[in-house]
Protein backbone atom coordinates (compact mmCIF):
# COMPACT_ATOMS: atom_id res chain seq x y z
CA UNK A 1 0.00 0.00 0.00
CA UNK A 2 2.61 2.59 1.08
CA UNK A 3 3.87 1.78 -2.18
CA UNK A 4 1.32 2.73 -4.20
CA UNK A 5 0.95 5.90 -2.17
CA UNK A 6 4.83 6.87 -2.82
CA UNK A 7 4.07 6.17 -6.80
CA UNK A 8 1.11 7.89 -7.14
CA UNK A 9 2.64 11.41 -4.65
CA UNK A 10 5.72 11.04 -7.75
CA UNK A 11 3.09 10.63 -9.81
CA UNK A 12 1.54 13.45 -8.91
CA UNK A 13 4.60 15.63 -8.50
CA UNK A 14 5.79 15.58 -11.82
CA UNK A 15 2.13 16.15 -13.26
CA UNK A 16 2.35 19.21 -11.02
CA UNK A 17 5.36 20.24 -11.94
CA UNK A 18 5.04 20.20 -16.05
CA UNK A 19 1.54 21.62 -15.31
CA UNK A 20 3.49 24.04 -13.41
CA UNK A 21 6.57 24.52 -16.14
CA UNK A 22 4.12 24.88 -19.35
CA UNK A 23 2.10 27.41 -17.57
CA UNK A 24 5.07 29.30 -16.95
CA UNK A 25 5.97 29.32 -20.30
CA UNK A 26 2.41 30.87 -21.25
CA UNK A 27 2.00 33.28 -18.92
CA UNK A 28 5.84 34.72 -18.45
CA UNK A 29 6.84 34.19 -22.02
CA UNK A 30 10.64 36.10 -22.10
CA UNK A 31 10.19 39.33 -23.46
CA UNK A 32 12.79 41.08 -25.69
CA UNK A 33 14.02 45.08 -24.05
CA UNK A 34 13.59 47.78 -26.15
CA UNK A 35 17.31 48.07 -27.42
CA UNK A 36 17.01 44.56 -28.98
CA UNK A 37 13.64 45.76 -30.91
CA UNK A 38 15.28 49.01 -32.07
CA UNK A 39 18.50 47.92 -32.99
CA UNK A 40 16.53 45.08 -35.10
CA UNK A 41 13.96 47.59 -36.78
CA UNK A 42 17.01 50.52 -37.02
CA UNK A 43 19.05 47.49 -38.82
CA UNK A 44 16.49 46.74 -41.15
CA UNK A 45 15.75 50.66 -42.34
CA UNK A 46 11.89 50.15 -40.40
CA UNK A 47 12.36 52.64 -37.85
CA UNK A 48 14.60 56.07 -36.95
CA UNK A 49 14.46 57.27 -33.64
CA UNK A 50 15.63 60.66 -34.69
CA UNK A 51 12.31 60.79 -36.80
CA UNK A 52 10.24 59.15 -34.15
CA UNK A 53 11.41 61.72 -31.58
CA UNK A 54 10.47 65.08 -33.34
CA UNK A 55 7.00 64.18 -33.69
CA UNK A 56 4.83 65.72 -31.31
CA UNK A 57 3.44 63.21 -29.16
CA UNK A 58 0.99 62.71 -25.74
CA UNK A 59 1.55 59.97 -23.74
CA UNK A 60 -1.35 58.74 -22.12
CA UNK A 61 -2.44 56.12 -19.56
CA UNK A 62 -5.68 54.22 -19.31
CA UNK A 63 -7.06 52.25 -16.74
CA UNK A 64 -7.15 48.04 -17.36
CA UNK A 65 -10.49 46.65 -16.31
CA UNK A 66 -8.17 44.75 -14.17
CA UNK A 67 -6.55 46.88 -12.44
CA UNK A 68 -3.40 47.91 -13.92
CA UNK A 69 -2.48 50.98 -16.03
CA UNK A 70 -2.02 50.68 -20.15
CA UNK A 71 0.65 52.73 -21.43
CA UNK A 72 0.07 54.88 -24.67
CA UNK A 73 1.25 57.18 -26.83
CA UNK A 74 -1.07 60.13 -29.03
CA UNK A 75 0.50 60.93 -32.77
CA UNK A 76 -2.04 62.95 -33.88
CA UNK A 77 -0.34 65.71 -36.78
CA UNK A 78 -3.72 65.97 -38.66
CA UNK A 79 -6.53 67.81 -38.27
CA UNK A 80 -9.43 65.34 -39.20
CA UNK A 81 -10.83 62.51 -37.13
CA UNK A 82 -9.02 59.76 -38.77
CA UNK A 83 -7.32 57.46 -36.24
CA UNK A 84 -5.94 54.37 -36.02
CA UNK A 85 -4.95 52.00 -33.00
CA UNK A 86 -1.94 49.51 -33.15
CA UNK A 87 -1.45 46.02 -30.93
CA UNK A 88 2.30 44.87 -31.30
CA UNK A 89 2.84 40.94 -31.25
CA UNK A 90 3.79 39.11 -27.84
CA UNK A 91 7.76 39.76 -26.72
CA UNK A 92 7.71 43.12 -28.14
CA UNK A 93 6.40 46.30 -27.37
CA UNK A 94 4.42 49.63 -29.15
CA UNK A 95 8.09 50.12 -30.89
CA UNK A 96 7.48 46.99 -32.86
CA UNK A 97 4.48 49.25 -34.32
CA UNK A 98 6.56 52.18 -35.38
CA UNK A 99 7.21 50.27 -38.68
CA UNK A 100 3.25 50.50 -39.10
CA UNK A 101 2.65 53.69 -38.05
CA UNK A 102 5.02 55.22 -40.61
CA UNK A 103 3.20 54.08 -42.77
CA UNK A 104 -0.20 55.02 -42.00
CA UNK A 105 0.92 58.73 -41.07
CA UNK A 106 2.23 59.23 -44.53
CA UNK A 107 -1.64 58.17 -45.72
CA UNK A 108 -3.17 60.42 -43.83
CA UNK A 109 -3.72 58.96 -40.60
CA UNK A 110 -3.47 60.36 -37.27
CA UNK A 111 -2.31 57.29 -34.54
CA UNK A 112 -2.78 55.13 -31.65
CA UNK A 113 0.40 52.95 -29.97
CA UNK A 114 -0.03 51.31 -26.45
CA UNK A 115 1.82 48.75 -24.81
CA UNK A 116 -0.07 45.55 -24.27
CA UNK A 117 -0.23 44.44 -20.69
CA UNK A 118 3.35 42.98 -19.07
CA UNK A 119 4.70 44.62 -22.33
CA UNK A 120 6.64 47.92 -22.66
CA UNK A 121 5.12 50.34 -19.70
CA UNK A 122 1.92 49.21 -19.24
CA UNK A 123 1.15 47.06 -16.10
CA UNK A 124 -0.28 43.49 -15.60
CA UNK A 125 1.28 39.96 -14.47
CA UNK A 126 0.55 37.75 -17.41
CA UNK A 127 0.36 37.42 -20.75
CA UNK A 128 -2.89 35.73 -21.92
CA UNK A 129 -2.79 35.87 -25.55
CA UNK A 130 -5.70 38.05 -26.67
CA UNK A 131 -8.06 37.00 -23.72
CA UNK A 132 -7.69 39.88 -21.17
CA UNK A 133 -5.63 41.60 -24.08
CA UNK A 134 -9.25 42.23 -25.25
CA UNK A 135 -11.04 43.86 -23.12
CA UNK A 136 -7.56 46.25 -22.38
CA UNK A 137 -8.21 47.24 -26.29
CA UNK A 138 -12.14 47.99 -25.58
CA UNK A 139 -10.97 50.59 -22.81
CA UNK A 140 -8.29 52.04 -25.59
CA UNK A 141 -10.87 51.87 -27.91
CA UNK A 142 -13.31 53.95 -25.34
CA UNK A 143 -10.74 56.30 -24.53
CA UNK A 144 -9.77 57.44 -28.08
CA UNK A 145 -13.86 57.47 -28.40
CA UNK A 146 -14.21 59.63 -25.60
CA UNK A 147 -11.11 61.79 -25.69
CA UNK A 148 -11.60 62.36 -29.59
CA UNK A 149 -15.24 61.98 -30.45
CA UNK A 150 -17.69 59.41 -30.85
CA UNK A 151 -17.60 60.02 -34.63
CA UNK A 152 -14.20 59.48 -35.48
CA UNK A 153 -12.84 56.99 -38.00
CA UNK A 154 -10.85 54.30 -36.18
CA UNK A 155 -9.21 51.39 -37.45
CA UNK A 156 -7.10 48.82 -35.96
CA UNK A 157 -3.96 47.25 -36.97
CA UNK A 158 -2.89 44.10 -35.28
CA UNK A 159 0.57 42.08 -35.38
CA UNK A 160 0.47 38.33 -34.40
CA UNK A 161 -1.18 38.52 -30.65
CA UNK A 162 -2.41 41.94 -31.47
CA UNK A 163 -3.88 40.32 -34.37
CA UNK A 164 -5.70 37.81 -31.96
CA UNK A 165 -6.80 40.47 -29.50
CA UNK A 166 -8.51 42.56 -32.52
CA UNK A 167 -10.34 39.38 -33.47
CA UNK A 168 -11.52 38.29 -30.20
CA UNK A 169 -12.11 42.23 -28.96
CA UNK A 170 -13.92 42.39 -32.63
CA UNK A 171 -15.73 39.15 -32.55
CA UNK A 172 -16.07 38.55 -28.44
CA UNK A 173 -16.86 42.64 -27.06
CA UNK A 174 -17.80 45.08 -29.41
CA UNK A 175 -17.10 45.68 -32.86
CA UNK A 176 -16.30 48.97 -31.88
CA UNK A 177 -13.96 50.04 -34.98
CA UNK A 178 -14.80 51.28 -38.38
CA UNK A 179 -12.13 48.31 -39.74
CA UNK A 180 -9.60 46.10 -39.00
CA UNK A 181 -6.06 44.87 -40.49
CA UNK A 182 -5.20 41.50 -39.00
CA UNK A 183 -1.49 40.26 -39.75
CA UNK A 184 -0.90 36.36 -38.89
CA UNK A 185 -3.24 35.71 -36.00
CA UNK A 186 -3.45 31.95 -34.86
CA UNK A 187 -7.08 30.59 -34.79
CA UNK A 188 -7.11 28.74 -32.18
CA UNK A 189 -4.61 28.79 -29.11
CA UNK A 190 -5.34 25.12 -28.67
CA UNK A 191 -3.87 24.54 -31.87
CA UNK A 192 -1.15 26.71 -31.72
CA UNK A 193 0.59 25.16 -28.78
CA UNK A 194 -0.41 21.91 -30.31
CA UNK A 195 1.73 22.96 -33.20
CA UNK A 196 4.22 24.40 -31.07
CA UNK A 197 4.52 21.81 -28.54
CA UNK A 198 5.91 19.01 -31.63
CA UNK A 199 7.96 21.60 -32.75
CA UNK A 200 9.74 23.32 -29.86
CA UNK A 201 9.84 20.20 -27.66
CA UNK A 202 9.15 17.38 -29.91
CA UNK A 203 6.53 16.99 -27.60
CA UNK A 204 2.76 15.47 -28.28
CA UNK A 205 -0.10 17.30 -27.20
CA UNK A 206 -2.42 14.69 -25.90
CA UNK A 207 -1.70 14.45 -22.12
CA UNK A 208 0.06 18.00 -21.98
CA UNK A 209 -2.29 20.00 -23.17
CA UNK A 210 -4.80 19.08 -20.95
CA UNK A 211 -2.57 19.18 -17.77
CA UNK A 212 -1.61 22.95 -18.80
CA UNK A 213 -5.42 23.81 -19.44
CA UNK A 214 -6.06 23.02 -15.94
CA UNK A 215 -3.09 24.88 -14.37
CA UNK A 216 -3.96 27.89 -16.10
CA UNK A 217 -7.47 27.56 -15.62
CA UNK A 218 -6.43 27.76 -11.82
CA UNK A 219 -3.94 30.53 -12.26
CA UNK A 220 -4.51 32.45 -14.28
CA UNK A 221 -8.37 32.26 -15.06
CA UNK A 222 -8.98 31.35 -18.33
CA UNK A 223 -8.81 28.34 -20.20
CA UNK A 224 -7.12 27.25 -24.12
CA UNK A 225 -10.61 27.21 -25.53
CA UNK A 226 -11.56 30.85 -24.55
CA UNK A 227 -8.78 31.95 -26.99
CA UNK A 228 -10.34 30.71 -30.21
CA UNK A 229 -10.43 33.47 -32.80
CA UNK A 230 -12.49 30.85 -34.98
CA UNK A 231 -15.18 31.30 -33.03
CA UNK A 232 -15.53 34.70 -32.84
CA UNK A 233 -14.83 36.00 -36.42
CA UNK A 234 -18.01 35.37 -37.80
CA UNK A 235 -19.38 37.91 -35.47
CA UNK A 236 -17.61 40.94 -36.80
CA UNK A 237 -19.57 42.98 -39.16
CA UNK A 238 -17.06 45.97 -40.58
CA UNK A 239 -14.62 45.25 -42.86
CA UNK A 240 -11.40 43.29 -42.14
CA UNK A 241 -8.02 42.50 -43.77
CA UNK A 242 -6.47 39.69 -43.39
CA UNK A 243 -2.56 39.02 -44.07
CA UNK A 244 -0.15 36.42 -43.79
CA UNK A 245 3.18 35.37 -45.03
CA UNK A 246 3.20 32.04 -47.10
CA UNK A 247 6.40 31.09 -45.44
CA UNK A 248 5.59 31.68 -42.16
CA UNK A 249 6.48 28.27 -39.75
CA UNK A 250 5.17 29.81 -36.49
CA UNK A 251 2.01 30.81 -37.21
CA UNK A 252 1.00 28.27 -40.56
CA UNK A 253 -0.19 30.49 -43.02
CA UNK A 254 -3.52 27.81 -43.01
CA UNK A 255 -4.94 29.90 -39.58
CA UNK A 256 -5.51 33.18 -41.44
CA UNK A 257 -7.06 32.08 -44.74
CA UNK A 258 -9.70 29.45 -42.29
CA UNK A 259 -10.79 32.99 -40.56
CA UNK A 260 -11.08 34.76 -43.15
CA UNK A 261 -13.20 32.00 -45.01
CA UNK A 262 -15.41 31.97 -41.76
CA UNK A 263 -15.60 36.33 -41.66
CA UNK A 264 -18.80 37.24 -43.08
CA UNK A 265 -19.57 40.43 -45.05
CA UNK A 266 -16.69 42.74 -46.75
CA UNK A 267 -13.15 41.20 -46.22
CA UNK A 268 -10.03 41.02 -48.08
CA UNK A 269 -6.95 38.65 -47.93
CA UNK A 270 -3.36 38.99 -48.77
CA UNK A 271 -1.39 36.43 -48.88
CA UNK A 272 2.54 37.50 -48.93
CA UNK A 273 4.93 35.39 -51.44
CA UNK A 274 7.52 36.16 -49.09
CA UNK A 275 8.83 36.15 -45.35
CA UNK A 276 8.63 34.39 -41.90
CA UNK A 277 6.44 35.48 -39.36
CA UNK A 278 4.98 38.94 -38.84
CA UNK A 279 7.49 39.52 -41.68
CA UNK A 280 5.03 40.56 -44.52
CA UNK A 281 5.54 43.85 -44.22
CA UNK A 282 9.63 43.94 -44.04
CA UNK A 283 10.36 41.53 -46.54
CA UNK A 284 7.14 42.68 -49.19
CA UNK A 285 6.81 46.08 -48.74
CA UNK A 286 5.36 48.03 -51.46
CA UNK A 287 3.17 44.73 -52.21
CA UNK A 288 2.07 45.48 -48.23
CA UNK A 289 1.38 48.89 -48.95
CA UNK A 290 -0.58 48.46 -52.28
CA UNK A 291 -3.04 46.20 -49.89
CA UNK A 292 -3.55 48.64 -47.68
CA UNK A 293 -4.32 51.05 -50.35
CA UNK A 294 -6.91 49.24 -52.03
CA UNK A 295 -8.73 48.14 -49.01
CA UNK A 296 -9.25 51.50 -47.97
CA UNK A 297 -9.98 52.84 -50.60
CA UNK A 298 -12.48 49.88 -51.42
CA UNK A 299 -14.36 50.69 -48.37
CA UNK A 300 -13.98 54.24 -48.80
CA UNK A 301 -12.09 54.51 -45.34
CA UNK A 302 -9.15 56.40 -46.49
CA UNK A 303 -9.01 59.78 -45.02
CA UNK A 304 -9.71 63.06 -47.88
CA UNK A 305 -6.08 64.90 -47.13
Amino acid sequence: MKKWVVALGAVAGVAAGAGVFFTNQIMYIKKKQDEEIITRETSEGLFDMDAYEQLEKQTFTVPSPFGYKLNGTLIAPYEHKNYIIFCHGVTVNSYNSIKYMNLFIERGWNVILYDHRRHGLSEGKTTSYGHYEKFDLQAIVHWAKLTLGTDITLGIHGESMGAVTTLLYAGMVEDGASFYILDCPFSSFEEQLTYRLKEEFRLPSKYILPLANVFLKVRDGYSLKDVSPINAVQNIQKPALFIHSEEDDYILPYMTKALYAKKQGPKKLYMAPKGTHARSYADNGNHYKKIIDEFLAEYELAPQV
